[in-house]
């Protein structure tokens, strides 16, 4: 196996900005698609789940991945979720069902695209990748997914995850008009991520 020198990584990381340190890596699950496991994957680790889980999606249709995030709001687990605003207009989009299930959900409208596909569980194992949290993405497309369980990364992660809960507002479901009891006031929403 070939190795990059320390001193090769640590420039890389100079070039895209980031805190990497010589030292072991952290325990990373690969997955790709089509039919290569991301959907168990994500499931897998949601059903582990024991006190809080994050989402960023940009599309969001997986029937299995939301089942796994109402059975973990269901078991007490703070479950909080970003979509892009897309998922407004989309003839099927899974965020009439997560409102539904009372689990806070908020649209990120400020970007073009809010192409973030995250989930953050329990502030120790990061799921990201190209994987969209879709059936299609599982059986048609070219994905990749990867769990990373690391406390540092996933904190970095949950920073931005709050950033952009700070411009996102309550998801509305089709036809009713926003409930502010579901979601904190913005203030709060602020206030939590210090």
């Amino acid at each position: 196996m070939n190795r990059f020198p320390s001193s090769l990584l640590a420039l890389i990381a100079l070039c895209v900005g980031c805190d990497l340190k010589p030292g072991p890596m952290p325990p990373v699950e690969t997955y790709f698609s089509p039919k290569g496991g991301c959907t168990e994957a994500v499931v897998a680790a949601i059903n582990a789940a024991q006190k809080t889980v994050f989402v960023q999606a940009y599309s969001f249709t997986s029937a299995h991945i939301v089942q796994a995030l109402k059975q973990a709001h269901e078991r007490g687990v703070v479950v909080h979720i970003i979509i892009d605003k897309s998922n407004l207009t989309e003839k099927y989009s899974a965020a009439d069902f997560i409102a539904h299930a009372s689990i806070p959900l908020l649209i990120d409208a400020r970007h073009s695209i809010a192409h973030n596909k995250i989930i953050i569980i329990d502030g120790e194992t990061l799921i990201t990748g190209s994987f969209n949290f879709t059936e299609q993405a599982e059986k048609s497309n070219a994905e990749n997914l990867l769990v990373i369980h690391d406390r540092t990364l996933a904190q970095r992660y949950l920073d931005n995850w709050h950033d952009h809960e700070g411009h996102s507002e309550p998801y509305s479901p089709r036809g009713e008009v926003a409930d502010e009891s579901t979601s904190p006031p913005k203030s709060e929403r602020n206030a939590r991520r210090r």
